[in-house]
C-alpha cells in the first residue's frame, strides 16, 4: 500500500501542508512555536581601568580607618606592593589611628556582670535567687577569679604587700599572690564553720581571728603557696553563696565570730566584699593591672557598713586610751553628740555618727563636726592603705571629734 505522496521541500504553501524554510536535515524549524530563537551571546565587557594614582592616594586615610569597601581595600593594598611613597603613607596615617584609640583595660565593667546576670534573671527568673546582700560578695570575688584566671606561675609568685593600721601607726606584711589568696580563703573560713561547712584550715585550725588563722595557713607548710590554691578558694566561695542562698530567710542574722568581735552574717559577707576587693587591688598594683572599684550600689554598701561600725571603733579606742574621752554621757537611745560623714562619688551618701557612746542616737541637731571623702579614699582609709593625717578631707567644726573619727576609721583594717 502506497503512502502519501512527500511534498518538495521547496518552502511553499500546499493545501494541508505548511510553509517550510530550507534548511539542514534535522535542524529545529525556527518557525515552530515550540522551538525559541537561541539568542547570540552577548560580547564580554571590558575590564574598567584599575584607579589612577591620584585616586588611590586619596584613599590611604579611609584604608588606615578601615573605612574602605572590599574592592577599594584590594585595589589599595595591590598598589602598596608597587608604590613606595604610597606604603610609607599608609605606614604614618596607621600609626595616627592607633594613637587615636588609646588602650583600654581588660577588666570587665563593674556592671557589665550585674547587667547580663540582671537581663538573663528577666527572661528567666533564678528558681533559688542570691540574696541581696550576698551579692557583693559573688561578684568582687568572680571579679578577682577573673583578674587570677591568666596568671602564670612567676605571677602568682609576684611580691605583695599587705597593710592595715594598728593603734597609732600602719602595718605591713610581705607575702605573694598565691599567699593573699590564701588568706583571703582562711578568713573566709570564719562563714564557712558559722555555716557549719568544712573549716579550710581543717580540724587543727587554731581558735582566733583572721590574723591568727592566716599565719597558721602561711606556716603550716614548708614550702609556699602555689597557684593550686585558687581552686580551692574559688570553690568555697561557691559553697557559701550557695549555701546561703538555699538557706531562707533569718540566716542574715546569725553570728559570725571573729575573735575579738562578731557580725552578723549579712554584715560578714559585706566585710569579704570589701576585703576581696581591696586585695584584689593589691595583687593588681603588684602586676602592674588595672582594676577597678566595684560598682555604685555594692561600693555604697561596703561604705554603710563602716559608717556603721564607726561608734563601736571609737569606743574600743577610747578603751584603750587611743582617743579623747566622751564629752557627756548619754542613755541608750537617747541623742547624744553627733558627726556627719558625707561622702562623695560613687556609692556615696551622708551618715550621722554618734561620738559620745555605741548606744547613743546621733542627732542632726547635736552635730558638731563635719567631715566630707571622696567614696574610694575613704575606703582606702578603712583598708589601713593611707593614714589618718594624709587624708584630703574637708573638714568643719570640732577638731578633736574630726580626728578621732578618722583615726577609728582606719582602725577598722587589719591583716
Amino acid at each position: 500500500m502506497n503512502g502519501p505522496a512527500q511534498s518538495p521541500d521547496d518552502g511553499y504553501e500546499r493545501p494541508g501542508g505548511r510553509a517550510r524554510i530550507p534548511g539542514p536535515r534535522g535542524a529545529a524549524d525556527d518557525l515552530d512555536p515550540g522551538h525559541a530563537p537561541r539568542p547570540l551571546p552577548l560580547p564580554p565587557e571590558p575590564a574598567p581601568p584599575p584607579p589612577s594614582h591620584a585616586v588611590l592616594k586619596s584613599l590611604l586615610g579611609a584604608w588606615a580607618l578601615a573605612a574602605c569597601s572590599a574592592e577599594e581595600t584590594r585595589a589599595v593594598e595591590d598598589h602598596l606592593t608597587e608604590c613606595a611613597p604610597c606604603a610609607e603613607e599608609a605606614l604614618r596615617l596607621r600609626d595616627a589611628v592607633g594613637l587615636l584609640h588609646p588602650e583600654e583595660s581588660l577588666d570587665l565593667k563593674p556592671l557589665l556582670r550585674s547587667r547580663v546576670l540582671e537581663d538573663c534573671l528577666g527572661k528567666r527568673p533564678a528558681r533559688i535567687p542570691v540574696p541581696v546582700w550576698a551579692s557583693p560578695y559573688d561578684t568582687e570575688t568572680a571579679r578577682l577569679d577573673a583578674l587570677l584566671q591568666d596568671f602564670g606561675d612567676s605571677e602568682w609568685h609576684t611580691p605583695v604587700r599587705l597593710k592595715w593600721f594598728e593603734e597609732e601607726r600602719r602595718r605591713s606584711q610581705r607575702t605573694t599572690v598565691a599567699g593573699v589568696i590564701g588568706h583571703l580563703m582562711t578568713v573566709d573560713g570564719l562563714i564557712a564553720t558559722a555555716l557549719g561547712l568544712d573549716d579550710p584550715l581543717g580540724a587543727d585550725a587554731p581558735p582566733g581571728g583572721p590574723t591568727v588563722r592566716t599565719e597558721y595557713f602561711w606556716g603550716a607548710s614548708a614550702k609556699p603557696t602555689t597557684r593550686q590554691v585558687r581552686e580551692p578558694w574559688r570553690e568555697q566561695g561557691h559553697t557559701l553563696v550557695r549555701t546561703v542562698s538555699f538557706a531562707g530567710r533569718g540566716v542574715a542574722e546569725l553570728a559570725v565570730d571573729y575573735g575579738g568581735f562578731a557580725l552578723p552574717l549579712g554584715d560578714a559577707f559585706l566585710e569579704r566584699a570589701f576585703e576581696c576587693w581591696v586585695h584584689a587591688w593589691d595583687i593588681a598594683d603588684a602586676v602592674d593591672y588595672p582594676y577597678e572599684p566595684p560598682s555604685g550600689p555594692h561600693l555604697h554598701g561596703m561604705i554603710d557598713l563602716a559608717a556603721r561600725l564607726l561608734p563601736g571603733a571609737l569606743a574600743e579606742r577610747r578603751r584603750a586610751g587611743l582617743a579623747a574621752p566622751p564629752r557627756s554621757l548619754v542613755a541608750a537611745g537617747a541623742p547624744g553628740r553627733t558627726l556627719h560623714l558625707e561622702i562623695e562619688g560613687a556609692g556615696g551618701g551622708g551618715w550621722d555618727i554618734a561620738l559620745d557612746s555605741p548606744g547613743a542616737k546621733p542627732s542632726p541637731d547635736r552635730t558638731v563636726a563635719e567631715i566630707a571623702l571622696d567614696g574610694i579614699e575613704f575606703c582606702q582609709l578603712a583598708a589601713g592603705h593611707i593614714a589618718p593625717e594624709d587624708v584630703a578631707a574637708g573638714q568643719h567644726g570640732d577638731r578633736e571629734a574630726i580626728r578621732d573619727v578618722l583615726f577609728a576609721a582606719a582602725s577598722l583594717s587589719r591583716l
